[in-house]
């Protein structure tokens, strides 16, 4: 549930500027997820979450991928515990993972920034991947399999 709900944080801050712990909790209640103002300021902390100024002199949380090396890590840890399987058709990687982690194992894809990865569509638990060529769908079907097998 941490997982989902971090990941769902992110996507969040991503899509809207939420400038207090209390907008996040709000947005997260009404995606299904019952957190507490002391549940968003741990994860916000975990997440390692800043604050940038935007226009009218209001700020926004914002995730600093560039300088957090051990962002990915939870991105992958996502990616590892929402995987199913995934076959590819053409240069489409079509990814199945738990029912209803497709969304957050998709986002992890989306912030993981692998350049052949045109972009995701996830339902519940199937994620569709647009991949530039036939050749780059291989090379990022080996790629997640790494990521996925590492110990």
């Amino acid at each position: 549930m941490k997982i989902s709900r971090q990941s769902k944080i992110i996507e969040l801050i991503n899509k809207y500027d939420i400038e207090t712990q209390e907008e996040l909790a709000e947005l997260l209640m009404k995606a299904g997820f019952n957190v507490t103002q002391a549940t968003v300021s741990r994860d916000i902390r975990e997440l390692k979450l800043t604050k940038v100024a935007v226009d009218g002199g209001k700020q926004k949380y914002i995730l600093l991928q560039k300088t957090e090396p051990d962002i990915s890590e939870k991105y992958i840890r996502v990616l590892k515990e929402g995987f199913v399987s995934m076959d590819m058709a053409q240069n489409i990687l079509v990814i199945k993972t738990i029912s209803g982690m497709a969304m957050a194992v998709a986002a992890a894809l989306d912030a993981l920034q692998i350049s052949s990865i045109v972009g995701c569509i996830a339902g519940d638990d199937t994620i569709m991947c647009a991949i530039r060529t036939v050749e780059d769908a291989a090379a990022v079907m080996e790629k997640l399999s790494k990521l996925i097998n590492a110990d």
